[in-house]
């Protein structure tokens, strides 16, 4: 059942996704989505509900069964 959680998070840009969510870009790393992209819907530091960032910033959360942005997984780990 984790594998379905963790592939129900993930995505791949296609040209709709590209045009709705490069107004912002990646909140995570700041750098703009490419078409074909890997992303995931990763809860952060930010407020408010999960927000979609690139894959490569996020870290899978077995426990919660969700995904994580890097930075703040590892504060969580060290504090």
């Amino acid at each position: 059942m984790a594998g379905s959680d963790k592939k129900r998070q993930t995505f791949i840009i296609d040209l709709e996704k590209l045009n709705t969510l490069n107004a912002e870009g990646c909140i995570s790393c700041g750098r703009k989505f490419n078409l074909g992209e890997t992303v995931v819907k990763a809860c952060g530091a930010w407020e408010g509900p999960p927000k979609i960032i690139h894959e490569n910033e996020a870290v899978w959360d077995v426990n919660t069964a969700t995904f994580i942005e890097r930075r703040c997984y590892q504060s969580r780990k060290e504090g």
